[in-house]
């Protein structure tokens, strides 16, 4: 018995792989399209995908072909090729605004945009496409049922794209000791603070704005040490009054004792 089902296991499967052939080479759309959605319904995204790629032209701007574009768009997505998947859940939103698919396209379009965000020490013009587009489909469906997705999506690419930023400006603070440029490094440091009051990583930006205002004190002419060194005890001030009980407390303590001494100088 088991040989019998094993054989007839592999005539049905020699028989799905030369109709699958059969298809390819037909010039009958309609049975290419039957044989593109068979392959579909079996999970073979990547065979449904070659047939469909061949026949959408003949189908594109006809109103009955909405099932076959969204099964083409969602061949793209389960093949992970995020770029075709996305451009074609869009196109499928657009020209069929009244399916019932319309919001899931919608939604998929923007995810794929999520998808190819890279992570963020790399260029990030995918994530600021995919935050677009992911705030379009908040906006357009904010009683969507993909709403926390939506909204799990935008958190995790605005965190992204904080990290990013707060690196460049840790690269200020990084190369400063090499090139002594303290302004420099000051002025993406207050940016970074500025854009992002909320940041977790709130607390080692205004350490480092600290411990650059400290530099460019230390490094100063004496024309200008003074007043430099009155506003890196500002900074000190700002940084403990953030946070009082701070993992860098002790080395600013450090540099702050520095700069007190430094100061007696100028009350003499």
């Amino acid at each position: 018995m088991n040989k019998i089902i094993s054989l007839l296991l592999i005539i049905i499967s020699l028989s799905s792989c030369s109709e699958y052939q059969k298809a390819l080479k037909s010039e009958d759309l309609g049975f290419k399209n039957k044989v593109a959605n068979a392959m579909y319904d079996k999970g073979k995204y990547s065979k449904a995908l070659r047939i469909y790629e061949q026949i959408v032209p003949a189908y594109r701007g006809k109103p009955n072909a909405e099932r076959l574009f969204y099964m083409f768009s969602k061949s793209y997505y389960n093949t992970k090729q995020y770029y075709l998947a996305g451009y074609q859940f869009e196109s499928f939103a657009s020209n069929y605004p009244r399916s019932e698919k319309t919001e899931e396209a919608a939604f998929l379009s923007a995810e794929c945009f999520y998808r190819l965000s890279p992570r963020y020490s790399l260029d990030q013009g995918d994530t600021d496409k995919a935050l677009t587009k992911l705030q379009s489909f908040i906006d357009k469906y904010p009683n969507s049922e993909y709403m926390p997705k939506a909204n799990e999506y935008v958190k995790e690419l605005r965190e992204k794209l904080e990290k990013k930023a707060f690196e460049i400006a840790k690269q200020y603070y990084t190369i400063s000791d090499y090139r002594l440029e303290y302004n420099a490094a000051m002025t993406a440091l207050d940016n970074f603070i500025a854009d992002y009051p909320g940041t977790p990583f709130k607390e080692e930006a205004l350490f480092l704005k600290f411990s650059t205002a400290y530099k460019l004190a230390m490094n100063s002419i004496q024309s200008k040490k003074e007043d430099r060194l009155n506003l890196a005890k500002t900074a000190y001030n700002s940084f403990t009054k953030f946070k009082s009980d701070s993992q860098f407390k002790d080395k600013a303590d450090q540099m702050l004792a520095t700069i007190d001494k430094e100061l007696q100088q100028f009350s003499k």
